[in-house]
């Protein structure tokens, strides 16, 4: 194979990966004029020019049950993409995201002679960081959206590069607060409160009515107070309105399809569950509870074993290294304990300056080290592996 005709096979398995898939294909073709793009992704890998074998929804599956039913599927389907991408022996095979596929897929590869890349590290630097070893065995290169990673990888002699989040190249320096609150139809002098109570139902159901119960408690110190809360999907939407009270907050509710980088926007104070939203409202410069609450079992076996390798839960606190946000997990997630939370930031209305500062510094450890960073770190490893056939 010439190294200006390469071949990529990336597999995507989400939204987020097909974004990403999308943003890599366009840097490695800047590199690679002549590259031919194809595996597992999304409409946006699609646009971008990737040869679609399955779609990145065929992966999507969440929850015990649902894999164990999809289960001859999903290894019939990772069975078909290891036998073609043998066939086509590509330059790279990139795994993004999706670990429990990608990371067998990519050990079986790496053992057949393919260069294999990780774009998304698992969360190693929360809990499991043993997992690292497994990682740098199925990869020859891992892919890090966090500085703090790279690292943690090191220690076990696994080779990862810091590549930024992609996640701050959307939001403005400035979140115009105003324009969303237009965008939305939500008054612009009124407080806002935006709720994101997670994008699956276990846990809207798990802390969907505990979120209203804590709205409705701030309702009655605000009576001005709008409530928007942005749903990933339609049957996000429908469990959650299943779960709003009847009367007290009817009025007051606004519920939206997505959006939800403008309902944080939006809003002088959010709540919201423990995730990737944390670090979403950190960008948007926006006031914020972060909740959580897990099975009791679940929580359990992970206190028993000490499996959980931070004392804190949310991004910004985790790259902060201190309690920079207020987080209510577990048994303190309460909506008593949610509105008291709250109260401080309805009334101030703004985010405190030095808040800001630190949100701000957070913001610009995460941008990527360079243009295009990822495709020049896997780039680096495919013209590396040509220079080392040519010797």
């Amino acid at each position: 194979m010439r190294a200006d005709f390469p071949l990529f096979v990336l597999v995507a398995g989400e939204a987020s990966g097909d974004l990403l898939g999308a943003d890599l294909i366009a840097g490695l073709r800047e590199r690679f004029p002549q590259a031919q793009f194809a595996g597992v992704g999304g409409p946006r890998m699609a646009a971008a020019g990737m040869q679609i074998w399955h779609p990145a929804e065929r992966l999507s599956v969440m929850g015990l049950v649902e894999v164990l039913k999809h289960l001859p599927a999903l290894l019939a389907l990772r069975r078909d993409v290891y036998k073609r991408t043998l066939q086509q022996r590509p330059a790279a095979f990139i795994g993004i995201d999706a670990p429990d596929f990608n990371l067998g897929l990519e050990l079986k590869l790496k053992r057949a002679g393919v260069r294999t890349v990780h774009y998304v590290s698992p969360s190693i630097w929360a809990w499991r960081e043993r997992r690292a070893q497994k990682i740098g065995r199925s990869a020859d290169r891992v892919l890090c959206l966090f500085p703090m990673e790279p690292p943690i990888y090191a220690q076990h002699g696994v080779d990862a590069r810091f590549v930024g989040h992609p996640l701050t190249q959307i939001f403005a320096a400035a979140p115009d607060r105003d324009a969303a609150r237009r965008a939305l139809g939500l008054p612009t002098g009124d407080p806002v409160l935006a709720l994101l109570p997670g994008s699956r139902l276990a846990e809207i159901r798990r802390l969907g009515a505990d979120f209203l119960a804590a709205a409705a408690l701030l309702k009655e110190r605000f009576p001005q107070l709008h409530i928007v809360v942005p749903l990933a999907d339609a049957a996000c939407r429908a469990e959650f309105a299943r779960l709003a009270p009847a009367a007290a907050l009817r009025d007051a509710l606004h519920l939206v399809d997505g959006q939800a980088h403008a309902a944080m926007i939006a809003a002088d104070a959010v709540l919201l569950a423990s995730g990737t939203a944390a670090l979403e409202a950190m960008l948007a410069q926006r006031p914020m509870v972060v909740a959580y609450r897990v099975a009791a079992l679940t929580y359990f076996i992970v206190k028993a074993f000490g499996l959980l390798r931070t004392s804190v839960y949310s991004l910004p606190n985790i790259l902060a290294g201190s309690a920079l946000v207020p987080e209510l997990m577990q048994h303190a997630c309460t909506p008593p304990a949610l509105a008291a939370a709250l109260l401080p930031m309805l009334q101030a209305r703004q985010l405190p300056a030095t808040q800001r500062e630190q949100f701000e510094r957070l913001a610009a450890t995460l941008r990527a080290p360079l243009r295009n960073a990822a495709a020049a770190a896997v780039a680096e490893l495919v013209d590396a592996a040509t220079d080392a056939r040519a010797d």
